[in-house]
């Protein structure tokens, strides 16, 4: 590791060496024996669990006969993004969660690393198991490239509708190609799934802004002259429906002062860029990364992989509040991620550039509405951390700009999108949502079953209304 001017610098092969699979794949041996171990459950509690409802006992069972074909498609029947699934779902909660043999204190099936050793044969095979349905004449938009409009757009082609993904980025993908940590998914990995969407026919159109006027009359977005702009009010007069898959916005802000110094950055920009730049990503020698959820452990775990000597995560409740899982947790402290509970930050110093984080300690006081106790400022307790850097990652913002310019369009207090439950129809009947911008922020599996689920609705409103 050599350090330049004030930043960690680390060779290609390190990168390499320090963002591999954290998850090794099973061999084939291995991976026979594991699917042996399945009890094959009839009322298959794992299956119940994943909110895409893979039938997991299926295509374990044709682990277990080595039929890797029939297990991959009983996989993509449920979820065509199952490959990332296998990689970041947070299993322990889900499936691996509900395996009976956890009521017999047996470690439980390995069902991740079984998925993907079916879905790395089919990748690894081209299997295509799916065709374009037969082209009924009718079009449809999604607007956003992630998981939710992926299953969505795939299912649809499926049925024979002619669909369009539109995507700000320069790849689609959304946070499985930008915003996921390096070590549980590469870009690679994501486009390999966004090509088998393409491969059923649907168009993607990325670079593309969703702005200019609506038939609201009002504008959804402010132009960008890198961008192309597309008017809502076109897509709502060219396609028959539009799915609205745009995941959250910006991150929330510190409101600090200091917060607009160099070195001041949000975890999701940081992630990207690591995984876009690699070792040409700046990182600081000593950072701060504020917040304690999934995406911030995500940040902290690959400053240290990326060379960073000392990295921080402050964050002003408790460890038993953190929200990250737990296994994420262990995952940074094992990594050597350095926790500041109950530490409030209240300014960010330096002339320039970032140079230290100003705090103050907190402690828990009454419980707030949410039934959390609320944490409190401790008199006189101010104190400071030496950094250059600074992560924010206390969750994300909607996009109120665009989900205010869509006629009609309810959303709850908090700014999510309201749906029906089945149908992911929102309350402008042209307009199905899902994904984060309608659960508020939650796993890639959900996504997929939203866009699956409004994909269905959609058929069905299509075909009631001519």
């Amino acid at each position: 590791m050599a350090i330049k001017n004030k930043y960690v610098q680390i060779s290609p092969e390190e990168f390499d060496r320090n963002f591999a699979d954290i998850h090794p794949p099973l061999t084939p041996n291995a991976a026979v024996i594991e699917a042996s171990r399945c009890l094959f459950c009839f009322d298959a509690p794992c299956t119940i669990a994943c909110p895409t409802h893979i039938d997991v006992p299926k295509f374990i069972k044709k682990i277990a006969t080595r039929n890797l074909r029939g297990s991959a498609r009983t996989i993509l029947e449920a979820n065509i993004l199952g490959a990332s699934c296998s990689k970041v779902c947070p299993v322990e909660v889900l499936c691996e969660g509900a395996c009976v043999m956890n009521h017999h204190n047996e470690k439980p099936i390995q069902i991740a690393l079984l998925q993907r050793h079916a879905m790395d044969w089919a990748h690894d095979h081209q299997f295509q198991p799916f065709v374009p349905g037969t082209a009924n004449g009718k079009k449809v938009a999604c607007i956003g490239g992630g998981p939710a409009s992926l299953a969505c757009a795939a299912e649809l082609a499926q049925l024979g509708y002619a669909v369009t993904i539109f995507e700000r980025k320069p790849l689609a993908g959304g946070l499985n190609t930008y915003g996921i940590a390096e070590y549980k998914l590469t870009p690679e990995d994501a486009l390999r799934e966004v090509e088998s969407v393409r491969k059923l026919g649907v168009k993607f159109e990325c670079k593309v802004e969703i702005g200019g006027q609506s038939s609201s009359g009002k504008l959804d977005s402010i132009p960008n002259p890198t961008l192309r702009s597309v008017s809502l009010q076109s897509l709502e007069r060219d396609f028959d429906a539009i799915f609205v898959g745009i995941g959250l916005g910006d991150t929330t802000d510190l409101e600090v002062p200091g917060e607009h110094l160099e070195g001041v950055v949000d975890a999701l920009t940081f992630i990207e860029d690591y995984k876009t730049k690699r070792t040409k990503c700046k990182v600081g020698r000593r950072v701060a990364v504020i917040g304690a959820g999934n995406t911030a452990i995500d940040a902290a775990t690959a400053a240290v992989r990326l060379g960073v000597p000392e990295v921080r995560m402050v964050y002003r409740r408790s460890e038993a509040e953190m929200p990250a899982f737990a296994y994420e947790y262990e995952l940074a402290k094992g990594d050597g991620v350095i926790f500041n509970w109950r530490t409030q930050p209240v300014k960010i110093h330096g002339k320039k550039a970032v140079e230290k984080l100003e705090c103050v300690s907190m402690r828990l006081g009454k419980p707030d509405k949410t039934g959390r106790r609320r944490p409190e400022p401790v008199p006189r307790s101010k104190f400071f951390i030496e950094c250059d850097m600074v992560i924010k990652s206390l969750g994300q913002t909607k996009h109120d700009d665009f989900l205010k310019a869509v006629p009609l369009l309810k959303r709850s207090r908090d700014g999510r999108v309201l749906v029906d439950e089945k149908t992911c129809q929102t309350s402008n009947p042209k307009f199905f949502a899902g994904g984060d911008c309608v659960n508020g922020g939650r796993e890639v599996v959900d996504a997929v079953a939203d866009g699956k689920k409004a994909a269905h609705g959609i058929e069905t409103w299509i075909r009631r209304n001519g």
